[in-house]
């Protein structure tokens, strides 16, 4: 599929029925896999042969959609997820364990810096949290002996800060380390990190893949093209004999294009589980087949929002990267020069109090910790998914107490236009 456009990957890549087998991407609706011979199965334990004999660890309808969103991001290897949050997780925790050190931009989502900043903070990995806007030097002084990577989003949520991929992954590649991108809000369609020097990408499919609030899930895709083995020092689980597996290398065995994704889901997912469900990415392939078709629009709604946001008297701010006089208009430029996404955050003049009056008198926006999705949705961050963090840190990552998240969706750009107008008149600021 790689001579075909994007949106013909959205609908055709990972699966290429037979003669007479299923159109659609069948369900494997099952936990376990018939072998007639224990040798058989135990070939599969060895991983010595492709298959499946546990759904904890793989699923055939996973693989397939697994294997779309791979080609839709240009990457070696993928693999599905229960959630985006265990996205992030493993994609880190498959490199970075106790007594070792990452690098990550501080404007990322409240969730995952909260799994970050405490809970792999709990299990002795610490985190160093950097400006996106640093300066080459400022990002250069992160670095410790004991980093095993850097994290970023391509678009922040909700700051819809622009991650400098390149300048990011100069940075990592020069201390040896892969840098991992979430690419959620972006999606392959507006922009492929790895094609800027990503190593590593994450999704959170619930949001845009999936696109209809139906399923939750997520994905990791390897770039195929760190070499772990020349930094073999760095990445001993990758690089040494895993006694659970016989005395696999993982690097050797499956080379650079393999061997992230197999440890991922030979070790990660054998032992925590967090398997998307078959059912959830049959209705992640459905989602996907649009997504070109989709992503257009909610860019186009973003765009008409921002501007009329931008003009209005009762808002202090609108953050959209599309706006020319955007901070990251130029990053957006380079990096997304078909549009970003359909999330707008803006602060309402007045302060929380205000932004929270905002958020009453919505008519088409619903109050939602969801975004990205078919139907329009809002939130104030700051009384929710970032509620765990003090002023000093909201306002370090860009997430301030009036700011409010408003995800585009799919209706009549006019009429959310008109439903933010009469909410914005009955606020007092």
């Amino acid at each position: 599929m790689d001579n075909y456009s994007m949106g013909t990957k959205c609908v055709q890549a990972g699966y290429r029925p037979g003669n007479g087998e299923p159109r659609q991407v069948p369900i494997i609706q099952s936990t376990t896999f018939k072998y007639a011979t224990s040798e058989d199965m135990g070939k599969l334990f060895d991983l010595e042969a492709e298959g499946y004999f546990y759904s904890r660890l793989q699923n055939p309808t996973n693989d397939i959609v697994a294997k779309k969103i791979c080609e839709l991001e240009g990457g070696s290897a993928a693999m599905l997820t229960s959630s985006g949050q265990a996205a992030n997780f493993y994609a880190v925790f498959n490199i970075a364990t106790c007594g070792d050190h990452v690098v990550a931009s501080n404007s990322i989502y409240g969730g995952t810096y909260n799994l970050f900043a405490v809970t792999m903070k709990k299990m002795g990995v610490e985190f160093t949290f950097v400006n996106p806007d640093c300066s080459e030097e400022e990002l250069q002084a992160a670095f410790k002996p004991n980093t095993k990577a850097v994290f970023g989003e391509t678009i922040a949520n909700p700051a819809l800060t622009v991650l400098d991929i390149e300048k990011f992954a100069k940075a990592a590649h020069a201390h040896g380390v892969p840098l991992i991108v979430d690419n959620t809000f972006a999606t392959p369609v507006n922009c492929r990190p790895i094609e800027w020097g990503a190593d590593i990408v994450t999704h959170s499919t619930t949001k845009y893949m999936d696109g209809h609030g139906a399923g939750l899930g997520g994905c990791i895709v390897d770039g195929g093209k760190f070499d772990w083995m020349a930094h073999a020092d760095k990445f001993p689980g990758l690089c040494t004999p895993d006694d659970s597996y016989h005395g696999i290398t993982y690097a050797e065995k499956f080379g650079m294009g393999g061997a992230f994704i197999t440890k991922a889901t030979a070790q990660l997912m054998r032992d925590f589980g967090s398997i998307q469900s078959p059912q959830n990415a049959f209705m992640l392939n459905n989602g996907l087949e649009s997504l070109h078709v989709r992503m257009k629009r909610h860019c186009e709604n973003g765009q008409a929002v921002a501007e009329f946001l931008q003009q209005h008297e009762k808002i202090a701010y609108v953050n959209y990267c599309g706006l020319e006089g955007d901070k990251y208009h130029a990053l957006a430029e380079k990096y997304l020069p078909n549009g970003s996404c359909g999330v707008v955050s803006f602060g309402v003049k007045g302060g929380r109090k205000a932004a929270e009056a905002f958020m009453k008198h919505m008519n088409i926006g619903a109050i939602e910790t969801h975004v990205a999705d078919a139907r329009t949705c809002c939130l104030h961050p700051a009384s929710a998914t970032h509620r765990q963090m003090s002023d000093a840190e909201l306002e370090a990552c860009g997430v301030y107490p009036d700011l409010v998240r408003y995800s585009c969706g799919l209706e009549d750009a006019e009429d959310l236009i008109a439903d933010i107008a009469q909410a914005l008149d009955q606020v007092t600021t």
